[in-house]
């Protein structure tokens, strides 16, 4: 099984770091990522905001370097959790939970870049990725008997 996540854009708000009870770092961020060739009515390019977490150094790294706009690149995997709101309803999350971070451009670079950089504004309605699905839904097929000898590597 292969879970794998690279990801190049650019931060849509500035990273917030908080630390857990037992000490540890952890960073939030949204990163907004270009869909090639994808243009709205408008003829501006689309964009997807990727919800990512990172842990301990590169949770401080991001803290004191990274600002919104920055180019970044996230090496990672996906993850989803699931919890309780305050109301009691189930929500569910994906986000790419980053392995390694690394800026893309100069400090310089970065304040003298005049792009747009995509607003992002969080939906009211948008549960973090939640979904009518289960991932039990994803279990009912016939399962496959593959010995280790059939595969090709």
């Amino acid at each position: 099984m292969i879970n794998r996540v690279v990801l190049v854009g650019r931060l849509t708000r500035d990273v917030e770091v908080r630390k857990t009870q037992s000490g540890l770092s952890v960073a939030t961020f949204t990163v907004a990522c270009d869909r090639r060739g994808s243009r709205d009515a408008q003829g501006q390019s689309q964009a997807d905001f990727i919800s990512c977490v990172a842990w301990r150094q590169s949770a401080d790294f991001l803290g004191a370097y990274a600002r919104k706009g920055a180019l970044i690149a996230v090496d990672g995997k996906i993850q989803t959790r699931n919890y309780d709101d305050r109301d009691g309803k189930k929500v569910y999350v994906t986000e790419v939970v980053a392995d390694t971070v690394q800026l893309l451009e100069s400090r310089s670079q970065s304040q003298n870049r005049q792009d747009n950089i995509p607003a992002y504004t969080p939906d009211p309605e948008y549960r973090g990725g939640s979904d009518p699905f289960s991932a039990d839904d994803f279990n009912t097929g016939p399962t496959l008997d593959i010995s280790s000898d059939d595969l090709p590597f």
